[in-house]
């Protein structure tokens, strides 16, 4: 265990301040902490259910961005990169129905133009390297390091994640790379090459008809990728849970079409040629890599992240699609957390 001391922890398992789920012996205890320590609010502080606004510098000047602590755990703390580019935390809310039962922290986060947080209106600010170091003062603000600091990002989120890691891995305690590609040209190949030849013929001369005449205002546009591509790989779960229909709401579009293009539909953003698969040896960070067999991108890509880094661990959901986290839940989450707490048992690659 990696408490700094390991007296406190057995005494938060085996005081009476709430139930707890141990093994036969102390020694073998699970980072499942009591509720009344888990759910310990700030201290000297006024209580604000964990909502903490961070000022951040930026070359453009001074902005706040929005954070939320769900939770208390010393040794494991998650920070939540919501994908888009542009949606918000919101879609996050899954993770409330099974994090907290492991006693693992989770904290929601919304970059600069999303959700909560200040948005600047300058598609200028919308940078891969920009937002980097938004993450750096996200986490220094929160007081996270190497000892606790678990960073997870999803879809774009995934390659803020993992651009993060290539600068600041000695921050880092564990790395979760969900459902995104190392590589954005592969992307968009395996959308033309995989994804659209499933789609039927005519409809896909339709959209590629609308997308010559780069009419994506056309309300026909999403009338036809909605049923034929987004039901099938965004979530497969229609109509969508109301997190990920709330979330998506509230998506900047500016932001989205600056880094991604138009839809989820292949890539034509600031992102088209981001590409880090041959740096990807360099991660010695325990690296967790999510991916959905009907997902946006190439299940074989995500499962092939595992094997280039140095201490890899790959999960495939079978019947997942971009937000597995939903339409294989059971499956995401059971992993998710067996990889979280292996690590914090001193696991550098976790069996699933």
């Amino acid at each position: 265990m990696n408490f700094s001391k390991t007296a406190l922890h057995l005494s938060l398992i085996c005081t009476g301040l709430g139930s707890f789920s141990c093994t036969q012996q102390k020694s073998e205890a699970t980072a499942t902490a009591a509720p009344a320590a888990y759910f310990a609010g700030d201290t000297a502080r006024v209580k604000t259910g964990g909502v903490q606004v961070i000022p951040i510098t930026t070359p453009k000047g001074k902005f706040n961005v929005w954070t939320k602590r769900f939770g208390n755990n010393p040794r494991i703390k998650v920070l939540l990169l919501n994908g888009g580019p542009g949606a918000t935390h919101e879609y996050f809310e899954c993770m409330e129905s099974f994090l907290p039962q492991e006693g693992i922290e989770f904290i929601y986060y919304d970059q600069l133009g999303c959700g909560n947080s200040d948005n600047p209106q300058d598609t200028a600010m919308w940078s891969l390297p920009r937002y980097v170091e938004e993450v750096e003062q996200v986490r220094q603000a929160l007081h996270l390091d190497k000892d606790n600091f678990y960073l997870l990002g999803h879809s774009w989120g995934g390659i803020l994640a993992a651009e993060y890691a290539f600068k600041y891995q000695q921050n880092l305690k564990g790395l979760i790379i969900s459902n995104m590609m190392m590589s954005c040209p592969d992307y968009g190949k395996y959308a033309d090459n995989v994804l659209a030849k499933q789609m039927k013929p005519e409809v896909l001369a339709e959209i590629r008809q609308i997308e010559a005449k780069k009419d994506f205002s056309n309300p026909r546009y999403m009338g036809l990728l909605e049923p034929n591509f987004y039901a099938e790989h965004l979530c497969r779960i229609v109509p969508n849970p109301e997190p990920v229909t709330r979330a998506m709401s509230k998506t900047n579009q500016s932001l989205y079409v600056t880094m991604q293009g138009p839809s989820e539909f292949g890539i034509s953003g600031k992102l088209t040629n981001w590409d880090r698969t041959k740096d990807l040896p360099k991660l010695s960070v325990p690296v967790l890599s999510i991916g959905g067999k009907y997902d946006t991108m190439d299940p074989e890509h995500m499962r092939w992240i595992a094997t280039q880094v140095q201490n890899g661990t790959a999960l495939t959901c079978p019947q997942g699609s971009h937000m597995s986290m939903y339409d294989d839940q059971q499956t995401y989450m059971k992993g998710l957390t067996k990889f979280i707490l292996g690590v914090d048992k001193g696991e550098k690659k976790v069996a699933l």
